[in-house]
């Protein structure tokens, strides 16, 4: 392959990752909105396109193996395919983790709303924020910029404590309430575990542009 190709092709493998993501931030709008609005078609929408999800994601695998075992790149361009490797895998189940809702969704259908969304959809919100600002990161190989992305996930996980604690507190006042508390508690959950993986892809980042492993995501609060 001539070089020249080798290179358009590395580009257009790490424009499939943006893609990836950019359907990972819609599913993750969409299976919020549909909790907020009782929508399930939305969240039937979530699940169908979850399918697409992991379809790219193999795809973008079969690539990256494709010019590794093909190409023999040099060491900067392998540590780019090892990257892309790695954040797909945490894009793919971070679709997993909209999936989930969406059928937490589906199990609530129209019973009727334990308490007004507030700090799910803020949670919601900071996810597909990070999300974003990380994989320009990796676009744009710029390694401070995800280390300065990871400490933010203090936040998804000061507010899921506050969720987890609300919906306990429901849970102990009154015990009927138990079943749409613990569904609470596992978008809540998703959405922490979401956080989680884009400290992954930073690292991930960081390990693309500086050559070393560092683990990032150590809580400060």
């Amino acid at each position: 392959m001539p070089r020249e190709s080798y290179q358009r092709n590395l580009r257009e493998l790490q424009d499939d990752v943006l893609a990836l993501g950019s359907m990972i931030e819609k599913a993750l709008e969409r299976s919020m909105q549909a909790l907020k609005e009782r929508d399930l078609n939305l969240a039937k929408l979530v699940l169908e396109e979850d399918r697409n999800v992991n379809k790219k994601r193999f795809e973008i695998e079969e690539k990256a193996l494709d010019i590794i075992s093909c190409q023999a790149p040099m060491a900067s361009d392998l540590r780019i395919l090892l990257a892309i490797l790695f954040i797909v895998q945490d894009l793919e189940r971070m679709g997993d983790h909209a999936a989930g809702n969406a059928k937490i969704v589906i199990m609530i259908g129209n019973e009727p709303p334990l308490k007004p969304l507030i700090d799910l959809p803020r949670m919601n919100e900071k996810a597909i924020d990070m999300l974003h600002r990380s994989l320009n990161a990796f676009i744009i190989h710029d390694a401070e910029a995800a280390r300065k992305i990871v400490p933010e996930d203090d936040e998804i996980d000061q507010l899921y404590d506050q969720v987890f604690r609300e919906l306990l507190t429901f849970m102990m006042e009154d015990p009927r309430t138990i079943t749409r508390a613990t569904r609470l508690m596992w978008v809540g959950h998703n959405l922490e575990r979401t956080g989680d993986r884009v400290t992954n892809i930073c690292e991930r980042v960081v390990f693309m542009v500086t050559g070393k492993m560092e683990e990032l995501n150590v809580s400060t609060y």
